[in-house]
């Protein structure tokens, strides 16, 4: 697929979260005129600016006209509004989208002159994973804010979430260590927030270099993907575990303990909200909580997080008290075949490079297609 291929659709992340639930876009629009407006990667701009001028909460659905026709919607090119070019023509789907065209979601911030033409990199495997994240960050945050490289977020809810209070950074190559320091300093420090950042694309190594340098740590997750499965091809590598769905109440405790664990000497209130974070992300991507139960108790745990055909996998564990008896393999069997159920077609995850799962995943079928950089400030 090229970027020319694709279209897109404009909207909030509210929105976009609703049709992630019933499973189609149908805005209003589909009701009042009978079609679901698209637009073209150059022609996108024209409409935003004409109808959310100055919005800074915008997101784009990228979808893929392929699976738009596979679900028997028609996609016709006909002319926009009478103050639009007359020769152009914006593409119109007559029928609810399916969600799982939605090969990506894009923030769509404007300029100082406004919208302009957006960057649309080629939504292979590779983009699509590295964005996942950074996409649902961005989306979910209180405040966001441009800075060299990228951006800032922050989020007021869950302020000891370093994740959630970052400098994202897709073009490292556009900074320098001494302006990510300064920039860290006026927008998470002076915020009460631990300073640091997530590197990812041309010039993360160089910069991560330097930001060791001045004393920052700094550790490499390397982006995986394998394609989802379903029926017999999930269930082939089930094992015996029981796999079992629940809410985020019910998965508390165990997660609690986990990170108690993980992070010894760890406030009651602090443990609160790196547990309860998931709530917030909740609200913009689609959240699955998996478990394995022996003796009514949790011993295994899973997040899977939907996006359109996009699937993450999250905070795959197991009580060390249960380990190597084939649960971790269940839970990834099951995700595969959740995120196969609800049309995904991609599922990724990140692993740390120096530690283990890594070598795991890859041999389940994982297959690296990148590696994001997380830099932290020394405590103070």
């Amino acid at each position: 697929m090229t970027v020319g291929k694709v279209l897109l659709h404009l909207c909030t992340p509210g929105e976009w979260r609703r049709w992630l639930g019933t499973g189609a876009v149908a805005p209003p629009s589909l009701d009042e005129v009978g079609f679901v407006h698209l637009s073209s990667p150059d022609q996108v701009a024209l409409p935003a600016q004409r109808l959310f001028a100055g919005r800074s909460d915008l997101v784009l659905l990228v979808l893929d006209p392929a699976r738009i026709a596979a679900a028997g919607v028609d996609v016709r090119w006909e002319p926009g509004v009478p103050s639009d070019p007359a020769s152009m023509r914006f593409p119109h789907a007559y029928g609810p989208v399916p969600s799982s065209a939605v090969l990506t979601v894009a923030p769509y911030r404007p300029g100082p002159d406004g919208f302009a033409a957006p960057e649309v990199p080629v939504p292979d495997a590779a983009v699509r994973a590295m964005g996942f994240e950074p996409s649902m960050l961005r989306r979910g945050a209180t405040a966001e804010e441009p800075v060299s490289g990228g951006v800032v977020v922050r989020t007021d809810a869950w302020p000891v979430s370093r994740m959630h209070n970052q400098l994202l950074l897709d073009r490292p190559d556009r900074t320098d260590p001494a302006t990510v320091l300064a920039e860290a300093d006026r927008a998470l420090t002076a915020h009460g927030l631990h300073p640091g950042a997530l590197l990812w694309g041309p010039g993360a190594d160089e910069l991560a270099d330097g930001l060791r340098g001045a004393g920052w740590s700094v550790s490499a997750n390397e982006a995986m993907t394998a394609p989802t499965a379903t029926g017999a091809d999930a269930g082939a590598d089930a094992g015996a575990s029981t796999v079992t769905e629940l809410d985020h109440h019910e998965l508390r405790g165990f997660r609690r303990t986990s990170w108690a664990r993980d992070l010894p000497g760890t406030g009651p209130g602090d443990l609160d909200q790196l547990v309860d974070r998931d709530t917030g992300d909740d609200r913009v991507v689609a959240l699955h909580h998996l478990a394995v139960f022996a003796d009514d108790q949790v011993v295994a745990a899973a997040t899977l997080r939907r996006d359109g055909a996009t699937a993450w996998l999250d905070a795959l564990e197991t009580d060390p008290a249960h380990r190597g008896r084939g649960h971790g393999r269940a839970l990834l069997a099951r995700s595969r075949e959740l995120a196969a159920e609800y049309g995904c077609d991609l599922l990724a995850l990140g692993a740390d490079t120096a530690d283990w799962p890594r070598d795991w995943y890859r041999r389940s079928g994982f297959t690296p297609v990148g590696t994001h950089l997380e830099a932290s400030a020394p405590r103070r």
